[in-house]
């Protein structure tokens, strides 16, 4: 089966001063995954949030960077997706020892938790929003967070299994009034959404099949990809740094410089002729 992969879909509606998004991820998000051996939960974690930080970076009106990530003090105690404004994506996850059975929803994964947001434009000022990472999921924690800092009423869902991860977002257009009732009711026709459906029907037949007496103007598709952007040339800057003594007792023992991207896994062997 050809599954929808990789795009996000902009749409507002016409007569409700409400905006909406849809993304659906496969590649990109498999690529993200390669390499690491996460465990389940952590996969579907990482892949509601990598939905989460296109979403949001469709939100964005400068060119620049936005990183989301949820710092806790359990046994998931960082996960992380960085994006740029043309929807490259990249993100990690960092444990502190191996989960047990039980431990599969955000709250015993994360522990006590908070939510970084940081946006660096290209031009202009860099701009940081910290919230409590409280929450059931990801969704209602980024909820709080537009509640607290933008008081935008917003609405996310996100959905993720290891192999597709895919989410939608609405939210009130920031010179309108919020009009409760009608956003409610796109609320409840957007509840009835299942992951199966957004894993494998096409965008533009998931707006259809949820807004078909509703007046939507629908954007052109955006790509969404993986992008690490590291490089040999990077790694050896950030070599670079470490002190002479430091690099000549490895190579005196190791024979080469061996170094990993922790994004990506690829790795950058150096000889002393490189350094």
């Amino acid at each position: 089966m050809n599954y929808p992969t990789d795009q996000l879909l902009r749409y507002t509606f016409i007569d409700r001063d409400v905006r909406g998004e849809l993304v659906q991820l496969s590649s990109s998000y498999q690529r993200m995954l390669l390499g690491h051996s996460y465990p389940a939960p952590v996969q579907r974690l990482l892949g509601e949030l990598m939905a989460a930080t296109s979403l949001l970076v469709a939100t964005l009106k400068f060119e620049g960077h936005i990183a989301i990530q949820l710092q806790g003090d359990g046994p998931v105690n960082f996960i992380a997706v960085n994006g740029e404004h043309d929807q490259q994506l990249r993100g990690i996850a960092r444990m502190r020892g191996e989960l047990e059975p039980q431990q599969e929803d955000l709250r015993s994964l994360m522990g006590k938790a908070q939510l970084v947001i940081t946006l660096t434009p290209t031009r202009g000022e860099r701009y940081q929003g910290v919230v409590s990472g409280e929450g059931d999921s990801i969704a209602e924690i980024i909820e709080g967070y537009f509640t607290q800092s933008e008081q935008l009423h917003t609405r996310l869902w996100l959905y993720a299994d290891g192999e597709h991860a895919a989410g939608m977002f609405l939210q009130v257009m920031p010179s309108a009034g919020l009009d409760l009732e009608g956003f409610q009711h796109l609320e409840t026709l957007t509840d009835t959404i299942t992951p199966a459906e957004l894993f494998t029907l096409p965008g533009e037949e998931v707006l259809v099949r949820l807004y078909h007496e509703e007046q939507v103007e629908l954007y052109p598709a955006q790509a969404v990809s993986f992008r690490c952007g590291c490089s040999r040339e990077r790694t050896l800057e950030a070599l670079a740094s470490v002190p002479a003594a430091e690099l000549q007792e490895i190579l005196a023992a190791e024979g080469v410089i061996t170094m990993t991207c922790e994004y990506c896994r690829t790795e950058y062997r150096f000889t002393p002729d490189d350094l």
